[in-house]
């Protein structure tokens, strides 16, 4: 089992920042993935950004140029900083892992249990 606790959220003005926090516990692979998802009222939950134990990222098109996605491998944290923020990034945000199996796929994803970020004026 993965334990993920997050950190950071809250309310930020349009253009203003923010910064979440993960620590993810348990039995964690060598390899693994980890990042954020995102749910608004009345919508999917979405993925925001991801990143891989060797570096790789990857970004929904909304957040490209405005969030950044980091981690520390040895602490098995991961972090999202929000620069630019827009009233639409208001959202529950929710931390995620998978691990890479020995059978060579993805694991099921582990879950926090959410931050709430509002963009407000």
């Amino acid at each position: 089992q993965v334990q993920l606790v997050e950190s950071g959220g809250g309310l930020a003005q349009p253009g203003g920042s923010l910064r979440l926090s993960c620590a993810a516990s348990g039995t964690i692979s060598s390899i693994n993935r980890m990042g954020w998802y995102r749910q608004a009222p009345g919508k999917q939950r979405a993925v925001v950004a991801h990143i891989t134990t060797n570096g790789t990222t990857d970004y929904s098109d909304s957040v490209k140029g405005r969030f950044t996605i980091s981690r520390a491998n040895a602490k098995n944290t991961v972090s999202l900083q929000m620069n630019s923020l827009k009233a639409e990034d208001t959202a529950v945000y929710y931390c995620y892992l998978r691990n890479w199996t020995t059978g060579g796929y993805w694991s099921r994803g582990y879950w926090g249990q959410g931050t709430q970020v509002t963009v407000s004026s």
